[in-house]
């Protein structure tokens, strides 16, 4: 199925690994120009590799998207790299950590609303107006399953990807009749780094399951789900993709649950 992406000027947070890389990669498998942004120079590197490989054009940035600055530098980049700004705008950049409500520190509650709220905020409007100019425009933002049943052990990422679902909305209400389709994707556990990286939530959620490996951890968090298993990065992004491309016309203010069949409410 021929999506209509080549040629889209495609920008993805948190691409140097995981969801976000798996995203790149298959935007530029369909033709897209992708602008590949993570902290990590290392990561974006072998994922511009990958894109490149894959027949897409590609160019990194390096940034911190919770820093009000970072905005205009990847606009700037878009301008430059790819010929001008972005059409799609997938906001993925996103970290988790496993601990009880009563240790969460004020500081942290405020760094997750930063990442999950106002990153994405500043982002969206930095690129709608050009979407709006050219009335074509795709964003679609990663939220959470968290951010629809939220997760006793992951208290201020559950507030604030519920919050990000809710800013979502808003914005698709705003500008669909401008052509400018906002979405969001609430996947589940899912074997990208967040989960399996050394220290990431398969470690941390085995010290308190008290479990006695990390591959125990993964099969009990795989087995909640009604699928019995968790996610491949690729089946996440198989779906944002799909949210991206010209097929996806008539979505707007969806939040599509990838999660296994994990939630079990119909929203």
């Amino acid at each position: 199925m021929d999506l209509g992406l080549a040629g889209k000027r495609c920008l993805i947070t948190g691409s140097g690994r995981g969801i976000g890389r798996a995203v790149a990669v298959r935007l530029a498998a369909g033709g897209a120009h992708v602008l590949l942004t993570s902290r990590s120079a290392e990561e974006l590197s072998s994922a511009r590799a990958e894109c490149e490989a894959a027949g897409g054009r590609a160019a990194t940035l390096s940034a911190d998207v919770t820093d009000p600055a970072t905005p205009a530098r990847l606009l700037e980049a878009s301008r430059a790299e790819l010929g001008g700004e972005p059409d799609v705008l997938v906001n993925n950049a996103g970290s988790a950590r496993w601990r009880p409500l009563e240790d969460v520190p004020e500081e942290d509650w405020y760094a997750a609303w930063e990442l999950n709220v106002m990153a994405p905020l500043r982002l969206m409007r930095a690129v709608i107006p050009g979407m709006r100019e050219r009335r074509w425009g795709r964003i679609v933002n990663v939220s959470s399953t968290a951010g629809k049943r939220p997760s006793a052990n992951m208290p201020e990422y559950s507030v604030a990807k519920a919050a990000e679902l809710s800013l979502s909305r808003l914005f698709a209400d705003r500008y669909a009749a401008d052509g400018v389709l906002v979405n969001a994707v609430c996947p589940g556990p899912t074997t990208s780094p967040m989960w399996v990286a050394e220290g990431g939530l398969a470690d941390q959620s085995k010290e308190l399951a008290g479990l006695g490996t990390r591959e125990e951890a993964l099969a009990a968090a795989g087995a909640k789900r009604p699928i019995g298993r968790l996610a491949e990065p690729d089946e996440i992004a198989d779906v944002i993709v799909f949210l991206c491309s010209e097929r996806a016309s008539y979505v707007a203010g969806a939040a599509w649950g990838v999660d296994g069949g994990t939630v079990p409410v119909i929203i």
